[in-house]
């Protein structure tokens, strides 16, 4: 397989992630659809988030045991010990920071903050698609303001977690293509196939996260945000897949698969909670089930390729 070669499939294996986003823009859905969506978007998240960690701590872990043993550095080991702990902690407590920092807010203050300065980061760009979608529904007069803008709350809230769900999945995939770049610089071309195989299957339902809390929105989600998300989401496969084939480091790879973990618990509890609110138990529990079981089955792919 050529370097090009590679560089296709890996791209390939990232944006099968716009697969599953087309679900966001399905609109007039009864609470008990909604509410499975939802819960299977978060079936998903969890079984991301096992195996995430399984993968992160299995690396730290070898590298604490070598040392133990005297096979190698001890040095190395406590770094990629920091790398599986520092990780978890940028991704889980940085979130915290952020919604403490900004999500607390007003919805009049974010619609100024938005409208009067233009952010760089990813999140900010969520703010605004919704928050220029929400002015315009706005401007029309008096009547009814208040339901106005408690369903703008419920939209910036949708756009925000699906972008954090955007930003996890894309930390866990930069790290997803490290491996295939690495398979393929080490001469497994043919692990490095079933990896873009198995990863590319994952991606598809991977989609179907972002997706869950924008289904059943007042107004379709705007294509420029879903664009977005996915290239958040996907895109990191392929500049991991890159980066793979030039550099090896089991740092990053721990690092960016534990920032992962971290983002993903925190946006699952808060669809978990916010699931509890608007549908049944049954319905909650069913949706994760099915998640659960589909993330594992596209794993199984991978097991059974021998990867």
């Amino acid at each position: 397989m050529d370097y090009w070669q590679l560089l296709l499939l890996g791209s390939i294996a990232g944006f099968t992630i716009f697969l599953g986003l087309p679900v966001a823009a399905l609109q007039h859905l009864s609470i008990k659809k909604k509410g499975f969506l939802n819960a299977f978007a978060i079936g998903i998240l969890v079984f991301l988030i096992i195996d995430i960690f399984s993968h992160a701590w299995e690396s730290a872990s070898t590298a604490a045991s070598d040392a133990f043993a005297g096979k190698a550095p001890v040095g190395s080991a406590l770094l990629d010990l920091l790398a599986m702990f520092g990780g978890l902690a940028i991704g889980l407590l940085g979130l915290v920071w952020y919604e403490s920092k900004y999500m607390k807010k007003p919805i009049k203050e974010q619609q100024r903050h938005t409208l009067s300065s233009a952010s760089s980061s990813s999140l900010s760009a969520a703010d605004d698609e919704i928050t220029l979608a929400g002015t315009n529904r706005m401007t029309g007069g008096g009547r009814g303001e208040h339901q106005q803008q408690h369903l703008l709350q419920q939209e910036v809230t949708a756009y925000r977690l699906a972008m954090m769900i955007a930003i996890g999945i894309g930390a866990h995939n930069f790290s997803e293509g490290l491996a295939i770049g690495q398979s393929y610089v080490s001469g497994a071309i043919g692990l490095a196939i079933l990896l873009i195989i198995g990863f590319g299957a994952h991606n598809a339902t991977e989609g179907f996260g972002i997706a869950g809390p924008l289904t059943g929105l007042v107004k379709k989600p705007r294509v420029r945000f879903l664009i977005l998300a996915g290239l958040i989401g996907g895109g990191p496969t392929f500049i991991g897949t890159i980066l793979g084939s030039l550099w090896d480091s089991s740092i990053a790879y721990i690092l960016f698969l534990s920032l992962a973990g971290g983002a993903l618990i925190y946006v699952s509890l808060l669809m978990y909670n916010s699931g509890r609110r608007q549908t049944t138990n049954n319905i909650l529990m069913a949706g994760i089930f099915v998640g659960l079981c589909a993330g594992f089955l596209t794993d199984l792919m991978l097991v059974l390729g021998g990867a």
